[in-house]
């Protein structure tokens, strides 16, 4: 009975739900990037000021420590250099880093919403591998291994 997790949400909740603003800038977001609601927003903000976190906790922290941590960023796809790049982070270098935008970004897909279905119909290969995520993080090293899956003619006989 102990093993029953209970799930987490991976983001929180604006605290002004109706900050016409806020909305405005999330709409251009959600236009720009494919994205299907406001919540990948919202998990792209929590993910960056969860990096923000560990890079505050990072100041007092040994060198090594910090190369590690830049290291590991760096292999995601983010140039950070030292502490101040990683604060300078913000959501659109999230959104950026998705399996959906780099798709587009390849020309493998014509708008960012074909990007979106071919991922979602589970016609885009990583590494060789099917991926049906689109905000799936696409790496430095597998940038190179994207491919669309070839289609099957069928022979009429």
């Amino acid at each position: 009975m102990g093993d029953i997790k209970r799930k987490k949400n991976k983001f929180k909740r604006p605290k002004k739900p109706f900050d016409k603003q806020r909305i405005i800038e999330e709409k251009e977001i959600v236009k720009k990037y494919g994205l299907k609601n406001k919540q990948e927003i919202w998990k792209a903000e929590s993910e960056i000021s969860r990096l923000r976190r560990m890079a505050k906790s990072l100041i007092p922290k040994s060198e090594e420590e910090k190369k590690e941590f830049f290291a590991k960023l760096n292999r995601l796809g983010f140039e950070v250099k030292d502490i101040s790049d990683v604060l300078a982070l913000n959501k659109e270098d999230w959104l950026k880093r998705r399996l959906q935008t780099i798709l587009l970004k390849k020309k493998l897909a014509r708008t960012i919403k074909h990007a979106r279905q071919l991922i979602t119909h589970k016609l885009v290969l990583v590494d060789g591998r099917v991926v049906n995520r689109p905000g799936f993080i696409v790496t430095k090293d597998l940038e190179d291994k994207i491919s669309l899956k070839t289609q099957k003619v069928k022979n009429e006989e």
